[in-house]
């Protein structure tokens, strides 16, 4: 068993001195840029904030400023973690907006909810507070640089005291080019200490420590494993109540068949032959059934001919007719793994069978596609999405189908998310990592 051992936090490389003074030149030039625009900001997430607080027990109207505010805060966040990025290039993960998974208006406010304790926002917010702050001294420093670089031609003007641009205080003559020599070395001094202060907090807060790191694995592979496990038994339970309901009667009645045409095929042959072929179709029937089921175990034709033949075959099988629409790059390109195949074939066959069976849909559309999700480094990812035109209502169940199909994604490392208003239509999105 190998152990991998993790950085504290991902490096980038080592850049050359004239890379890292491009950087720190455009680190300065951020700041000063962000201390404007950041004062702005702020000042609009102020109002926002003090406005709904104010209204809403006035006129209720308030609440949209509340959620205008959620949103604009994650906004400012998303800035700051691409501007960061951008700059020093940490590897930071894209900020992605929060969402519950659950459908009607109780998930929309478990969303907002969640999005407003969303720790990956407020990090980003206090990393652009910090930045604002910073920025605005970023500001005042330019200005008393560019002061003492005039500062030392003063003297040229003539006069016994000079005047120090952008403030009200006054030097004698003689002391004005060592006064701007001190300003200018002073201010460059301060600048480099900005950037390096910024850099420093920037990465202290945005990137995850090495302790988090490991706490959010542990978390994610109980989550899987866990998943797993009720994935298994869902899937148990589902084959011993096909087997119980459906097979095993069938074999009884043409056990009991048989015996009939047993006891007859001597005193009744016409009628022992009429038995015997009843079970020979019951027999048939069983073996179609079990056929059936074997393929809710197991497809063999996504390991043989991959993911597009075999949602090809299930669209042919379907009660209900199925607009199929899956964009795959070539196999010669690369598959996924055998796992996120699994699940997302799985996914769809599920959600065809619910279509069928309790939406009353008289057409389905599948879109599959291969992207490229940030939220996981920019790793391939297979995204599906099966859509009804039924009445609705679906919910996950404990031991339903779309219970089976959380678990199932989830223990894949992927998410699910449901979409099911009364009425309809009913949408199901998947998304999971090509490599497991």
């Amino acid at each position: 068993m190998t152990t991998a051992v993790l950085p504290d936090s991902p490096a980038p490389a080592r850049a050359s001195g004239a890379v890292r003074f491009a950087r720190h030149l455009g680190a300065l030039a951020q700041l000063a840029a962000v201390g404007v625009i950041g004062s702005a900001i702020f000042g609009v997430l102020v109002t926002f904030l003090s406005l709904g607080v104010s209204l809403l027990l006035v006129i209720g109207i308030g609440a949209l400023f509340l959620i205008a505010f959620v949103y604009l805060m994650w906004a400012t966040a998303w800035l700051e973690y691409e501007r960061v990025e951008g700059l020093y290039a940490y590897g930071l993960p894209a900020l992605r907006l929060r969402r519950s998974g659950r459908p009607g208006f109780g998930g929309w406010l478990r969303t907002l909810w969640q999005q407003f304790i969303d720790g990956p926002m407020w990090r980003g917010i206090a990393s652009a507070s910090i930045a604002t702050i910073l920025g605005l001294v970023t500001l005042s420093l330019v200005g008393t640089l560019v002061s003492s670089l005039v500062l030392p031609f003063a003297p040229l003007l003539g006069g016994d005291t000079v005047r120090i641009p952008t403030t009200g205080i006054f030097v004698s003559s003689d002391w004005a080019i060592l006064v701007g020599i001190l300003g200018i070395v002073v201010s460059i001094a301060l600048l480099v200490g900005i950037v390096l202060l910024h850099a420093m907090l920037t990465r202290a807060i945005l990137v995850p420590s090495r302790e988090s790191v490991l706490l959010e694995q542990a978390r994610t592979a109980g989550t899987q494993r866990a998943s797993a496990v009720r994935a298994g038994e869902v899937e148990r339970t589902r084959i011993e109540r096909d087997l119980h309901d459906g097979v095993q009667p069938r074999l009884v009645s043409v056990g009991m068949t048989l015996g009939l045409a047993q006891q007859k095929i001597d005193s009744d042959p016409t009628a022992a032959k009429a038995l015997i072929d009843e079970a020979h179709t019951s027999t048939k029937a069983a073996i179609t059934e079990l056929r059936q089921l074997a393929r809710g175990i197991h497809a063999s034709v996504l390991d043989d001919r991959g993911l597009d033949a075999a949602l090809s075959a299930l669209a042919a099988r379907s009660h209900v007719p199925v607009q199929l629409d899956v964009r795959l790059p070539d196999a010669s390109a690369g598959r996924c793994s055998r796992t996120a195949e699994a699940a997302a074939y799985f996914a769809i066959a599920e959600s065809l069978t619910n279509a069928a069976k309790h939406s009353r849909a008289s057409e389905t559309r599948v879109t599959v596609r291969l992207r490229e999700d940030e939220s996981v480094g920019g790793r391939p990812t297979l995204w599906a999405r099966v859509e009804d035109n039924g009445i609705g209502g679906a919910r996950i169940l404990p031991g339903g189908g779309l219970d089976g199909i959380t678990n199932r994604i989830t223990a894949a490392g992927g998410t699910s998310r449901l979409d099911s208003p009364a009425g309809g239509p009913t949408a199901l999105e998947v998304s999971i990592p090509c490599a497991s």
